[in-house]
């Protein structure tokens, strides 16, 4: 075919492929494969289209005949890289690449095809080298460089020995000195050079760079190379120096932070490079420089007056230091602090700034208590309000123990609430779409009141909390912070569908799904509804993963473009944030809620199991990264009480690194009695690539023995009954594992099986599979001797009584519905592992063959305790709902909550506030005890 020709005949294909009109792009290929049956472009774009409508066990039969054929033409190579990427099959496109570029060595475009398909796989040394035989070839400089910030890379990853990292900055060092153009003609290039040399310690080496005019332009203009110039000097120990030219600068206008803490650090050198005990001169050379510094930043502070808060901010810092060095008391900080709150008292940024210097001694100060008791505070304007919630803030931070009362408590959330009210005629003009400048005073109120919660036990407080926050956000409908506040105290409520309006009305986006959805997917079976078939969560938690997908899509081709444009100070950023997405705690946290929740709401079966047994093994070897932002959440409690975010905590503990795994080796577990696959068969089966392996060294051991080992700071993260919940089902497991073992069928008989789907699908063999071979060095049990039936161990048997016990006393404790339905859903969630555990021995087959009989009525006995169980706690949980939301109940409430209803808030706002509670409540109880009774009567047959 001529170019013309061809361009004619695929220009259907590539109109359907570019419209989503996938299987007519099938068709369109089918008839080109008509014509020309070995045309390796029409097959690769049917794969690509297969692909795109999930079709993978066709698209895998077309990919390796177009592999073996090992394409060269540009057109066939774009289509095999979608497709292989969309089938996870890294390290056949990092091949297909290689084998183009060693086939054709003069073509610079395979090249960097081949060093950048490395680099999406995170291959540093293959990228390294490629880079290095491109410079070599095509003597650009930019491949050079490509070659150094691999080799860096390499150094830097995790996987990389401790003893290789020098070697490889030694290499990287190498490179950049014997580059043919100096690194200063670029500032990205000029960065990368000295963070190698501050890597290998050669500071005199940068330091005759970085004196240089060029050196010194570039850092005067690049952000990035002077903070690594700082960095370096520190190392260098020449703290004066760079304090010097810090003054300088500063004197010439600039009002960079890092400048004011260059002086900073320069005072306190004397002190800070002492290796011994600090001797007196130190201390007396420490206090002259001290008052110099102190006189410049008084200059500074004069000169820009109020247009400016670095420098009085500086000088507080500086007589902290000073303090805490012990070269004077408090009192001269607590005058600094007092200057400041003068000058920038009317500023939102004041509390947090002082915050960092209000330590116990010098907070509970008479002086400084004296200071914030003298305000003169008003609501004659905004910076007069701004002024008072500043004082307030201050005020609460420094309450110290003894006055932590109920009484107390109460009674500054209702001042805090009547300030409030008073500062909203002060933004009754302002546009809906503004904050209200009182609305911190509501914050505070509401923190005042879930203080009151943690000191009483009571729940009454939180409603007034909640109400305070509601009526916050009728006045300030974009106040994020009263949102994220409504969500935390509404899951402690038990009324999940009033949290997750909130946590939709904050409008999540992108990279927050991946920050934020903790604070509405953590424990989210807990107020799950999908065994009745309300599909909310497990929706939600398909939805805050989108980020994931788009992650794997996106951010290795901003790695590509920053390699082009040669910006090599962002590489590494790009590298690391793909990183801690694609192995996110979170991602999995939520992966693994959503794998409980689908158990409640889908039947039972072999395929199910299979997938997922496979994708909790990928994840349970990752290295995890914590990005969860719990800091955006404020706190306004005192400094002597726990943080809000701990006091809000839904049962006091969070699902880390520690919950994650503990359910991990509870589900793995599981799947791996109920399933088939062992390790021979999941290779064969497996499409796509393994992901990474931690560095961790227990990733190393076998997987029974991982799934074994228990640590007292994984089950830290746990409650009780989760807790119960992993004893219970290691018990069970150990029951079960030896007839599991002996039952489950040999490999060459799972992969038949699997052969013959695949046929019936796809009319094409297995791939990889030679099923003959396998017949013969197959596993056969026929002369293995039956493991005994044991008794069923106590704690199997008792577990659903022991829970039915905790659920029958809560209500007597009056308990929060949460904690309720949390013992519920956990006993549900024990019930559907009984039957993933017990599903091999449903089949009569199996039970006939291997005389199961006994075991099989042993597993009766344990199912029928649990139904009857399930059943009463369902019961329950109805009789709850009926009494939950009752007019009486609902008057109560509100009447407890007379004290937030006053002013602008009247009874009727209180009382509504409270029946969305209940009904919220009320939902969930219903919903709960309603899929408890469904999931009863599907698992209940034997």
């Amino acid at each position: 075919m001529s170019a013309v020709t061809l361009e004619r005949q695929f220009r259907p294909v590539y109109e359907s492929l570019d419209n989503g009109s996938n299987k007519s792009a099938i068709l369109s290929c089918n008839k080109l494969l008509k014509k020309y049956p070995t045309n390796i472009l029409a097959k690769a774009l049917k794969a690509l289209a297969l692909v795109r409508l999930q079709k993978v066990e066709e698209s895998l039969a077309l990919c390796d005949e177009i592999l073996a054929a090992k394409p060269l033409d540009e057109p066939t190579m774009s289509a095999m890289m979608h497709v292989l990427k969309g089938l996870g099959r890294n390290a056949d496109l990092v091949a297909m690449c290689e084998e183009a570029y060693k086939s054709q060595p003069q073509n610079e475009e395979y090249g960097a095809q081949a060093f950048f398909a490395n680099i999406r796989n995170g291959n540093w040394k293959s990228a390294q080298q490629i880079s290095s035989k491109m410079h070599k070839q095509f003597q650009e400089d930019r491949y050079l460089y490509w070659s150094v910030i691999s080799a860096i890379l390499q150094a830097n990853d995790p996987s990389t020995p401790a003893g290789m990292r020098t070697v490889l900055y030694k290499l990287a060092h190498r490179l950049v000195v014997s580059s043919p153009t100096p690194s200063y003609l670029s500032a990205d290039r000029f960065h990368m050079h000295m963070n190698i040399l501050k890597e290998l310690e050669l500071y005199d080496e940068a330091n005759a760079l970085l004196e240089s005019e060029v050196g010194k332009s570039i850092c005067s203009t690049s952000l990035a190379c002077s903070q690594t110039r700082r960095d370096i000097w520190r190392k260098r120990g020449s703290y004066k120096e760079e304090g010097e030219r810090a003054r300088d600068r500063i004197s010439e206008g600039d009002r960079n932070w890092l400048e004011f803490l260059s002086v900073l650090d320069a005072t306190f050198a004397p002190i800070v490079s002492s290796q011994d005990e600090i001797s007196e001169q130190s201390r007396q050379e420490c206090r002259e420089v001290l008052n110099g510094t102190r006189e410049f930043l008084a200059d500074i502070a004069q000169k820009d007056g109020i247009k400016n808060r670095a420098a009085p901010l500086a000088r507080t810092e500086l007589e902290y230091r000073a303090y805490k060095h012990g070269l004077h008391d408090s009192s001269v900080l607590v005058e600094s602090m007092a200057d400041y709150l003068t000058q920038f008292g009317d500023k939102s940024c004041c509390f947090e700034d002082l915050k960092a210097y209000l330590d116990a001694e010098v907070a509970s100060s008479e002086q400084w208590g004296a200071i914030l008791a003298n305000q003169h505070l008003s609501f004659e304007s905004i910076s007069h309000l701004q002024r008072l919630i500043n004082v307030r803030k201050l005020q609460r931070y420094g309450l110290s123990k003894t006055d932590m009362t109920v009484e107390a408590e109460t009674a500054r959330a209702v001042k805090y609430l009547s300030e409030y009210l008073e500062g909203l005629s002060l933004g009754k003009d302002l546009p809906v779409t503004e904050l209200q400048p009182s609305d911190d005073l509501a914050l505070l109120s509401a923190h005042a009141f879930v203080n009151v919660w943690t000191l009483s036990g009571s729940e009454e407080p939180l409603y007034s909390a909640v109400t305070v926050l509601e009526f916050g956000l009728t006045r300030s409908r974009m106040s994020f912070l009263m949102r994220m506040m409504l969500i935390r105290l509404y899951r402690i409520l038990g009324a999940p569908s009033l949290a997750l309006d909130h946590y939709r009305a904050l409008n999540v986006k992108r990279v927050q799904n991946d920050t934020l959805s903790h604070l509405v997917l953590t424990r989210a079976l807990t107020f799950s509804l999908a065994a009745t078939g309300d599909l909310t969560y497990p929706t939600e938690c398909l939805e805050s993963s989108q980020i994931y997908l788009v992650n794997a899509q996106e951010t290795s081709d901003f790695i590509v473009r920053a390699f082009t444009a040669e910006r090599y100070t962002q590489i590494p950023e790009f590298i690391e944030f793909e990183d801690r997405l694609e192995n996110s705690l979170q991602r999995d946290v939520v992966k693994m809620e959503h794998v409980r929740m689908r158990l409640t709401h889908e039947q039972l079966h072999t395929d199910i199991i299979d997938m997922e047994l496979i994708e909790l093994k990928f994840i349970f070897d990752r290295l995890h990264h914590d990005n969860r932002d719990f800091v955006i959440l404020p706190n306004y409690q005192p400094a002597c009480q726990p943080m809000f975010n701990e006091q809000s905590l839904m049962f006091g503990t969070s699902c880390g690194q520690g919950w994650l795994w503990s359910f991990l080796k509870i589900y793995l577990r599981a799947f791996q009695h109920a399933s088939d696959l062992d390790e021979t068969v999941e290779a064969k089966l497996l499409i796509g690539d393994r992901p990474k392996m931690s560095p961790d060294p227990e990733t190393k051991l076998p997987l029974p023995e991982r799934l074994a080992i228990r640590k007292s700071e994984e089950t830290a993260e746990l409650t009780s009954e989760e807790c119960q919940l992993m004893e219970w089902a290691t018990a069970l497991g150990d029951w079960l594992e030896p007839h599991h073992n002996y039952t489950r069928p040999p490999p060459h008989v799972v992969l038949a099986e699997a052969a013959k789907q695949t046929e019936l699908k796809t009319g094409l063999p297995l791939r990889g599979v030679d099923l003959k071979a396998l017949s013969v060095n197959g596993n056969s049990k026929k002369d293995e001797e039956a493991p005994p039936i044991k008794p069923v161990p106590e704690l199997v048997v008792k577990f659903f009584e022991d829970m039915y016990s905790q659920f029958k006393r809560l209500p007597e404790s009056k308990c929060s519905i949460s904690q309720l339905l949390h013992i519920a859903t956990i006993t549900q969630e024990a019930y559907i592992l009984l039957a993933v555990e017990t599903l091999r021995f449903k089949t009569p087959s199996v039970v006939k063959i291997h005389k199961l009989g006994n075991l099989v009525c042993m597993i009766k006995d344990i199912r029928q305790k649990a139904n009857s169980i399930m059943k009463d706690m369902s019961f329950e949980l109805l009789k709850l709902a009926e009494a939950e939301n009752t007019g009486d109940r609902r008057s109560t409430l509100a009447e407890a909550c007379a004290c937030v209803a006053v002013g602008q808030i009247d009874h009727d706002f209180v009382l509504n506030v409270v029946r969305n509670v209940m009904d919220s409540r009320k939902k969930v109880l219903e919903g709960v005890a309603k899929g408890m009774a469904k999931l009863h009567n599907t698992h209940s047959q034997s």
